[in-house]
């Protein structure tokens, strides 16, 4: 009996989507919530769990194939048939034999440790059997037990045909168990039989690892059995293999470069596994780079970019980033000082939040920010619904949890639709501002550069000095067909002002 496995909603606005990867085969057993396929929308790349468990018998759907939301994707069968019962029989007749086997076995490593907890115990009559065997590996521990000298006339009546010269033989036999070390070649010889599976239980190695990834570890020296996976489901990404190399690399690097760092070695650039080769560009990167290029096609875009001393921002947050941790469980960056300032500054400058619709221009009622993280799929927006009226902590917590469930491929696709302004933090990769693309149907993005520290002139009770100050530059780009010049300069200069006040102490949450 088998039971089809169809294509689920996988939003409001989502109709049909593309088979990007199977995770199982034909044969494969799975069970229930297990990773089965990876799904492609055009709003999001989203792993199908199994809502059965059985054995896959059929699928139906190939990859790179588009098919509508409730198409039977997979045939899973329950695992009750002859064949199946035939084979668990089979693999229980072996346990049973695998159990008899250890059995037979253990007594061998069980004396040794019966023998260590009741050393002193007259029990003489099981154990000389078995020191036979046990003589070899026993002999050699003898000289470190002198102590254990005590049970030889014991041993020495009961093997009365044995010479007087073999009865120095079963002396150290019965004296090899005494020490606590004899446990030690006992317990290797049967642990590995026992352990033998577990490595692959490991959600390292039992994990799906794309050939990539794979061929990325192999280059760098990485074995994947001792990486742990940061992906859904425990699944190992290049991001988990690079961290691993650069851990490994780390200590012998810090070593040499503290003893001696004159002699540093010549700079070695990384080479990326992707050099010299292809690949296909994936659902996602084809509507980004489709909707990319109507935008900058159907719209007039420029931007516009501003200078704020956030001095001020840096030092409450210094003061504050402990108690904020503490309080609300968030690290206290800058990006939720920047998504405050912007989203009230919406409210002020409504032009930057609206919309095109045909000969009209649409006013939202709310500010629902689009934060863009970054991926190893590509770039992803999800959206901050009515973010005007959030203060700082629920600034802090919704970015990284937005963050962390786009990266790990855990949002809803409905999470990344209803957006009215974007905002991006191009500075997290150290860049110092970049001219953002807007993507269409909203009018406008900011982007933020990385927070720099330099001399600047400033004014001193009326004297102009030179102090240390902490920068950024704010990036505008916005569509020009609605929002003029005059009207993103108003914004900006309304965001800059927010930020060089300083004055967060009444948004902090808390």
């Amino acid at each position: 009996m088998s039971e089809s496995v169809n294509l689920p909603a996988l939003g409001e606005s989502v109709t049909e989507g593309t088979v990007t990867r199977w995770l199982k085969n034909v044969g494969d057993r799975i069970e229930v919530d297990e990773p089965l396929l990876e799904v492609s929308t055009d709003k999001v790349d989203t792993e199908i769990p199994s809502p059965v468990a059985g054995v896959i018998e059929e699928i139906l759907v190939q990859e790179d194939e588009t098919v509508e939301v409730g198409t039977p994707l997979v045939k899973i069968g329950d695992g009750s048939g002859g064949g199946d019962s035939s084979d668990q029989g089979g693999s229980e007749s072996t346990d049973s034999q695998t159990e008899a086997v250890a059995e037979d076995t253990e007594p061998e490593a069980a004396p040794s440790t019966e023998q260590d907890s009741e050393a002193k115990a007259p029990e003489p009559a099981q154990p000389e059997p078995t020191p036979a065997g046990q003589t070899q590996p026993a002999a050699p521990q003898a000289p470190s037990a002198p102590p254990a000298a005590s049970p030889v006339p014991q041993a020495a009546p009961v093997p009365p045909p044995a010479a007087a010269p073999p009865a120095a033989v079963p002396a150290p036999a019965k004296a090899a168990p005494a020490p606590a070390a004899a446990p030690a070649p006992a317990a290797p010889s049967s642990t590995p039989s026992a352990e033998v599976p577990n490595p692959t239980a490991n959600g390292a190695a039992s994990g799906y690892v794309t050939p990539l990834v794979r061929k990325l570890a192999n280059e760098q020296g990485v074995d994947l059995s001792t990486v742990t996976g940061t992906g859904v489901g425990g699944r190992i990404r290049k991001e988990d293999v690079l961290a691993a190399a650069s851990a490994a690399a780390a200590a012998p690097a810090a070593s040499s470069t503290s003893s001696s760092p004159a002699e540093s070695g010549p700079f070695v650039a990384e080479v990326s596994p992707l050099r010299g080769t292809r690949e296909k560009m994936t659902r996602l990167r084809k509507v980004v780079a489709e909707r990319a290029v109507q935008s900058m096609t159907s719209t007039a875009q420029l931007t516009s970019v501003v200078e704020v001393d956030v001095t001020k921002v840096a030092q409450f947050r210094d003061a504050h980033k402990a108690e904020f941790l503490e309080k609300t469980g968030s690290k206290l960056s800058f990006m939720p000082f920047f998504a405050l300032a912007a989203s009230e500054a919406l409210k002020a400058h409504p032009k930057i939040n609206s919309t095109v619709d045909g000969d009209e221009i649409v006013y939202p009622e709310t500010e629902n920010v689009s934060i863009a993280v970054d991926t190893e799929r590509g770039l992803l927006t999800p959206v901050i619904k009515d973010a005007a009226s959030l203060d700082l902590a629920q600034f802090s917590k919704s970015i990284a949890d937005l963050a962390e469930r786009t990266r790990n491929n855990q949002l809803k696709p409905d999470e990344l639709a209803g957006g009215t302004f974007t905002l991006t933090n191009t500075g997290s990769r150290g860049a110092l501002f970049d001219t953002p693309v807007v993507f269409l149907p909203q009018s406008a993005i900011l982007g933020t550069g990385i927070v720099t520290k330099r001399p600047a002139v400033v004014k001193v009770d009326g004297q102009e000095a030179i102090a240390i100050r902490s920068f950024v530059y704010l990036a505008l780009s916005y569509d020009h067909r609605i929002i003029d010049g005059a009207d993103a300069s108003r914004y900006l200069v309304a965001v800059k002002n927010r930020l060089e006040a300083g004055n967060f102490a009444p948004n902090l949450g808390y």
